[in-house]
């Protein structure tokens, strides 16, 4: 660590400093990975990103969207998945891992969405969050993909890496980052850093080797050369 960085570390930063930082963060994350995008996960509506998001538990972004088109394709309402063969489903979504236990999962969600909510997927996080298969950063990434709501900050195991590195946040409990993150974070932004750090730790910020010399927030890094240390 420069000395610069040492006597920075040494000294409490600011709320107002590290909302710089974030801004200064966000800015070159932007730059570095443009496209607009709100998820990787393929879908055209709300039911469809739910579905995505319980596949994707322990598993790929990519192997998700190599099975959901034929799943679409065979289901397109809440009533189609809660009505559907338990084993039948279990067969197109076996490639994503842990397929009984998603299947449950799918099938409950879509019941209950059927029974609460008229077979409509709820835009409220209280509501979201009672649905099987669905937690709280499940919920936050759906409601940014299919909204735009930034009401909270999905925090999974890139975000929270990245967030003890760059010194956004010292918890380890996912909500605990999330409550750091808000409060560094511009509003209409959260959904958005939560999404760019997600890209820059698959990229860049990997948890065995970061790549530091190659990344572009160095300079706001307080873990630059040493962040294989900070997990």
């Amino acid at each position: 660590m420069s000395k610069r960085k040492a006597n920075a570390a040494a000294r409490p930063e600011s709320l107002q400093a590290k909302r710089r930082r974030v801004a200064t963060i966000l800015k070159k994350l932007r730059r570095r990975y443009s496209g607009g995008r709100r998820t990787a996960l393929d879908h055209v509506d709300a039911l469809q990103m739910v579905v995505a998001t319980i596949l994707s538990a322990q598993c790929t972004d990519k192997q998700v969207n190599l099975v959901t088109p034929e799943l679409f394709k065979r289901y397109k309402t809440a009533a189609d998945y809660a009505g559907s063969d338990i084993g039948e489903l279990e067969g197109l979504i076996k490639s994503t891992g842990f397929y009984r236990n998603k299947a449950r999962n799918i099938t409950g969600c879509c019941r209950k969405l059927m029974e609460e909510h008229g077979g409509k997927v709820p835009r409220e996080m209280e509501k979201l969050v009672t649905l099987p298969g669905i937690g709280r950063k499940t919920a936050n990434v759906i409601k940014y993909a299919v909204w735009g709501d930034n009401d909270g900050i999905a925090v999974d195991t890139h975000v929270g890496r990245l967030s003890r590195r760059l010194g956004l946040s010292e918890r380890k409990d996912p909500e605990k980052v999330e409550r750091d993150l808000i409060e560094a974070a511009p509003r209409d932004a959260r959904g958005e850093l939560s999404w760019l750090l997600i890209q820059h730790g698959r990229t860049i910020c990997a948890a065995r080797r970061p790549l530091c010399g190659e990344c572009m927030l160095s300079a706001q890094c307080p873990s630059a050369g040493h962040a294989e240390d900070i997990k």
